[in-house]
C-alpha cells in the first residue's frame, strides 16, 4: 500500500469515526514528514478535542520541538506527564519524563 493510499484510508477512517482519537493520531503520525502543516493541525485537534488521549503527548511534543515551537513543546511534555500521573500509566510517565529531560538539555531550557 502506498503512502497516499494509506493516507486516504486513514482520512476515511477519521471521517467515518471522528470521535475515535486513534484515527486522528494515526493521521498526525503519517503526515509528520511530508505534510507538517497537516500534522500540526491533527496534533492540535488531538490535544484540544481529546486531551485525555495519552499516546498523543510524546510524539506531539517532539513534533512541536522539531518545528522550533519550544514553549508549546515544553507545555505539551508537562501536560502529558501530568496526565500520565493522573492515569497511573507509569511506563508512559517514565518515557515522557526522560524525553522531557532530554528536550530541556538539548534546548538549554530550565523547568
Amino acid at each position: 500500500m502506498s503512502n497516499l493510499d494509506r493516507l486516504k484510508l486513514l482520512e476515511q477512517f477519521a471521517t467515518d469515526e471522528p470521535k475515535d482519537p486513534f484515527n486522528w493520531y494515526a493521521l498526525a503520525l503519517e503526515t509528520q514528514k511530508k505534510q507538517p502543516e497537516k500534522a500540526l493541525e491533527y496534533f492540535q485537534k488531538l490535544l484540544t478535542e481529546f486531551p485525555d488521549y495519552l499516546p498523543t503527548y510524546y510524539p506531539a511534543a517532539h513534533f512541536l520541538a522539531s518545528l522550533d515551537k519550544l514553549e508549546e513543546a515544553k507545555y505539551t511534555f508537562e501536560k502529558g506527564i501530568s496526565l500520565a500521573k493522573d492515569q497511573s500509566e507509569l511506563k508512559t510517565l517514565r518515557e515522557l519524563q526522560n524525553a522531557f529531560q532530554n528536550f530541556l538539555f538539548e534546548n538549554d531550557l530550565d523547568l
